[in-house]
């Protein structure tokens, strides 16, 4: 335990180290022109959230929800690599382990900022230039505008490491056109640049470049309206021309993967791609065959119930199945084979999918009474 006085400067340091200006804080909070501008400030490890920053989030979007002065916010990452890879997923799994209650508060105040974005009044333009996976989808997807450039590269990973595509991925991936929400949640697939825009994800395309100018111009904007915002946005992405040409990545697939991923279980899912043989379906066999059984089967519900839902009972849905992640064995497991030991070979428990019951999966959806997310 820490001396009192040792208390004292740590705490000190971190009061020092939360002042908003801050170069050295995790997330900067700043009013410029009409705009509040979130900043994601954890350049190095590629601007993944932390708690800290979802507590000081949350709380400024509804300040300048309020503000008759700001006409929009945007949020945007630094360093040039990441948007936002995701939440801090080590974190959570250490606490889960002894038993912490930050894995049922990192989710909740987590989906309680999603909302906040999902029902924000005020437009909400996200600059994902660059890794946007995860918890980084949760901050951007749900708002008004998202601007992605060559740089981005989007994925909902969590299939792999024991999780659920969660941030609301129940709300938005079943709504994108076809099958593409269910293929991208159950296998992981990352989309790149263009095709963020195409499979309906991003609502613009802009050089990584001219950002900064973009930027520029929004902050610069007077008492915009949503339209106003909207046409600046058009006019910078009709003057894109990286990719244009290009064809959707999954275009050639659509078919196949409209086909197969239709099926109603994760069992009849892989009997038709078995069936198909296609050199597609071989590969889409082959990436299911790594994933956590225990979490396609959870994944594949999700979707179906929250192709359905609103938002906020898809957030609701999605802390009760987080917490029985936590409670599980697969993700600490997945956490472990992918960011610890990173021997990319975890041992999910039951490791095939037959051996998931659908009581264990019934139970996963159950409500938690009184621990049931509020929104």
């Amino acid at each position: 335990r820490l001396k009192p006085f040792n208390r004292l400067q740590v705490i000190l340091q971190h009061l020092k180290m939360s002042k908003h200006t801050d170069s050295t804080a995790e997330v900067l909070l700043e009013k410029r022109g009409g705009a509040g501008i979130i900043t994601l400030n954890r350049p190095k490890a590629l601007n993944a959230l932390t708690f800290s920053m979802i507590q000081q989030i949350y709380p400024q979007i509804k300040t300048w929800e309020q503000d008759p002065e700001t006409f929009l916010i945007i949020i945007k990452g630094t360093g040039g690599k990441a948007f936002c890879a995701g939440g801090d997923i080590r974190v959570i799994a250490d606490a889960g382990k002894v038993g912490d209650k930050l894995t049922k508060d990192f989710f909740r105040e987590e989906y309680i900022l999603n909302n906040a974005i999902g029902t924000c009044k005020k437009p909400y333009v996200a600059l994902i230039d660059g890794i946007t996976m995860g918890g980084g989808v949760g901050v951007s997807v749900h708002g008004h505008f998202r601007v992605a450039t060559e740089k981005t590269l989007f994925a909902m990973p969590e299939t792999a490491i024991g999780l659920f595509p969660d941030v609301g991925g129940g709300y938005f991936l079943p709504r994108l056109s076809g099958k593409i929400g269910y293929y991208l949640a159950l296998t992981g697939f990352r989309l790149k640049g263009r095709d963020v825009l195409k499979a309906g994800i991003a609502t613009h395309f802009v050089e990584s470049e001219k950002l900064p100018a973009l930027e520029k111009d929004l902050i610069a904007l007077k008492s915009p309206s949503r339209e106003n915002i909207a046409d600046l946005l058009n006019s910078y992405h009709m003057k894109s021309k990286v990719d244009q040409e290009k064809e959707f990545v999954l275009d050639e697939h659509m078919e196949k993967i409209n086909s197969l991923f239709s099926a109603n279980s994760m069992e009849e899912i892989v009997k038709k791609l078995k069936q198909d043989g296609s050199p597609f379906a071989i590969k889409q066999l082959e990436t299911i065959s790594k994933m956590s059984p225990t979490s396609l089967k959870i994944t594949l519900r999700q979707l179906r119930e929250g192709a359905s839902m609103s938002l906020q009972d898809v957030l609701t849905m999605e802390y009760r199945l987080s917490q029985a992640c936590m409670r599980g064995h697969d993700f600490y497991e997945g956490v472990r084979a992918v960011l610890i030991d990173k021997d990319q070979s975890p041992r999910w428990k039951p490791a095939a999918l037959e051996e998931v019951s659908d009581e264990f999966v019934d139970d996963c959806f159950k409500p938690l009474g009184n621990n049931d997310l509020k929104l």
